[in-house]
């Protein structure tokens, strides 16, 4: 799937202009204001009617929500009710519920709980497994692990890498944190200011960045702080 051209503008300010190619899994990198919410509400159609947007995409498969796309947002309490029984949230039967929750870990017997009623980790893992419903062929994550504790992120990262090794779907992960994205992707964009400073494979841009910006985002000590503006 490649974005050839990404072009967001608010009145006659360019918000963001940028391309870029999600082969297998992409982190696209930087800072809180960088565009790289902005380029993701764009993907999945969710920016703000006062903002224009030119996108060309060239991929395999359309764009579609709940079809071929999946989302999984930095709350999860944001995709979920708490006043409504997990298994009440998903658009699948029980059998189905049962499959995903055993692909994610979890214990089937919390589809009768309550959102309130489970950890950030388990919340988690309800919401990618909502995002395993349709079998889909590209998922988009919003930060997934920046509220959960190192050894829950952990987990949530190396679940993530074995569910599309089986599964085989492409991931687009938008992050501040290197080191997650590190995990879990094989080829990273640095964005700033909503234009790319920097892409290429992970292990060739961390171990030799080019551009000054993308050597403070990896000097930076991101499993401890978040890198804000």
């Amino acid at each position: 799937m490649k974005i050839d051209n990404l072009h967001i503008k608010l009145k006659d300010k360019t918000l963001v202009d940028i391309g870029f190619e999600i082969k297998n899994s992409l982190a696209l990198v930087g800072q809180s204001g960088s565009g790289k919410s902005l380029t993701l509400k764009a993907l999945l159609k969710m920016l703000p009617q006062e903002m224009v947007c030119e996108l060309k995409i060239k991929s395999d498969f359309s764009l579609i929500a709940g079809d071929t796309i999946s989302f999984v947002p930095q709350n999860p309490f944001t995709a979920l009710s708490p006043l409504t029984k997990i298994k009440k949230q998903f658009f699948v039967d029980d059998k189905r519920i049962d499959e995903l929750f055993h692909q994610v870990g979890l214990d089937v017997k919390l589809k009768d709980r309550f959102a309130l009623e489970l950890s950030g980790g388990q919340l988690q893992r309800v919401v990618i497994a909502m995002a395993l419903e349709n079998s889909p062929k590209l998922i988009m994550l919003d930060e997934p692990t920046t509220a959960l504790d190192p050894q829950t992120k952990e987990m949530i990262l190396k679940l993530l890498k074995n569910l599309q090794q089986k599964y085989n779907f492409k991931i687009l992960f938008v992050t501040h944190d290197i080191d997650s994205a590190k995990s879990l992707c094989e080829d990273i964009c640095i964005i700033k200011d909503g234009k790319v400073v920097e892409s290429g494979k992970m292990s060739e841009v961390i171990k030799d960045a080019k551009d000054d910006y993308t050597k403070t985002l990896i000097e930076s000590n991101f499993a401890n702080r978040e890198f804000r503006q």
